[in-house]
């Protein structure tokens, strides 16, 4: 098995373009979280707040490109190109067929789908509809796309599981590279807001409704005064490597992924269970080499919703007590859906590198179902090597990374 490390990282986020703009405003405690006026247009829609990427100027595109691109496609084009600009590779390496992408989306455009649906119903045909429409519908839109506009030749994976796509597309990409069968292979997740989004919470009772005028006090995870889920858009991609390759070329290695699992949880599609939750985690351990002994930090999935904080935390007090430090990021961030484990995984890996914790934001009274687990609740130096990054998604889809500093060994 080869090893795997991270070159090149790339984030298009709510506070705006760029993995340095996303780590100086999670350091200083900013909530990317703003109120969308648009929703009280929108007939039994609760939730007001949600964290949109500012404006970004799709032309960096070129037009061929750019017209079978929704949003979700555009952010991750953009994150693609930071990542491989950091990486030190071009376009050599991507026609290369040794670089392959797996990056997945919660779904395909919904905007899109909307304006198709609109069109064909008002009008009842097609003559007006779009030939490139269906291009931002297709589940594999951001893979898809990303492939043609940077020339890879390379292995194309999509994966499609909500809230732990990335993380999975990023453990997939992993095992691509420890089995020799690609070089490289750009990770990550993507997903664009609409009011859809935050209306499927809010049937389930699972979207923030009491922070409407005060956005920037939710999400709330793992906090007594949580009341559910913020919806946010963007795209995190992160370059996977091979140590043999990065070592050859003499680029800087921000971090090794050294473990993975993704297991399913047939109790509930939409209640998340502990003991799944747990399973996951010992598994990406065990994949490791790692006892929970050595893990120094947890990057909680927490949405801020009841059922997942309390079976998040229960499974992280079962494996590693209340002596390993746990925070969840979206706070911060809200819930970015399938963009949360790449973008989140940025932050982790500067966390690692800058040997620092960044706490959850908004966790002024720790629920008392969730004391037990040590809680990150203010910024602290630490002695960082070793952590897990957890996503967790409805229909019973879990996910865990184990990541470390890079050692020279």
């Amino acid at each position: 098995m080869k090893r795997v490390v991270i070159t090149g990282m790339g984030a298009v986020s709510p506070y705006g373009r760029g993995v340095d703009t996303l780590l100086d405003s999670l350091i200083e405690g900013k909530s990317a979280i703003r109120r969308t006026e648009n929703h009280a247009t929108i007939r039994g829609l609760r939730c007001r707040v949600a964290g949109l990427v500012p404006h970004i100027d799709p032309r960096e595109i070129p037009r061929k490109y750019r017209r079978s691109m929704s949003n979700m496609s555009i952010f991750a084009a953009l994150a693609c190109n930071e990542a491989l600009q950091q990486a030190g590779l071009g376009s050599e390496e991507c026609a290369g067929g040794q670089m392959g992408v797996a990056i997945g989306s919660t779904t395909g455009s919904i905007q899109a789908t909307q304006e198709f649906f609109e069109n064909f119903l008002n009008t009842g045909g097609l003559e007006q509809m779009k030939s490139t429409v269906f291009f931002k519908i297709m589940n594999h839109s951001c893979a898809a796309n990303i492939s043609k506009v940077l020339g890879l030749t390379g292995r194309i994976l999509s994966p499609s599981a909500a809230c732990s796509t990335s993380c999975q597309a990023l453990g997939y990409g992993y095992e691509m590279i420890a089995f020799g069968r690609q070089q490289y292979m750009l990770c990550g997740g993507a997903d664009e807001y609409h009011a859809l989004t935050a209306g499927a919470f809010d049937i389930l009772n699972a979207a923030s409704i009491n922070f409407n005028e005060q956005p920037h006090r939710t999400p709330r995870p793992f906090d007594r005064d949580r009341d559910g889920v913020v919806c946010s858009e963007g795209s995190g991609i992160i370059l996977l490597e091979s140590l043999d390759s990065a070592r050859k070329r003499a680029v800087p290695i921000w971090g090794e992924i050294i473990g993975f699992s993704t297991v399913s949880d047939p109790k509930s599609i939409a209640n998340p269970d502990a003991d799944s939750i747990e399973l996951c985690m010992r598994i990406a351990l065990k994949d490791a080499g790692l006892e929970p002994q050595q893990i120094d930090y947890i990057n909680a999935h927490a949405t801020a919703t009841v059922q997942g904080d309390l079976a998040e935390s229960a499974a992280i007090y079962k494996l590693f007590g209340n002596k390993t430090p746990v925070s969840s990021l979206k706070g911060h961030l809200g819930h970015t859906l399938a963009a949360s484990g790449s973008l989140e995984l940025c932050a982790l890996v500067g966390m690692l590198d800058g040997q620092y914790l960044i706490p959850t934001l908004n966790l002024d009274n720790v629920d008392e179902s969730c004391k037990h687990i040590r809680h990150v609740k203010l910024s602290e130096t630490k002695k960082l090597q070793t952590a897990i990054k957890n996503n967790f998604a409805l229909g019973g889809v879990n996910s865990s990374l184990v990541i470390r500093r890079y050692q020279n060994d």
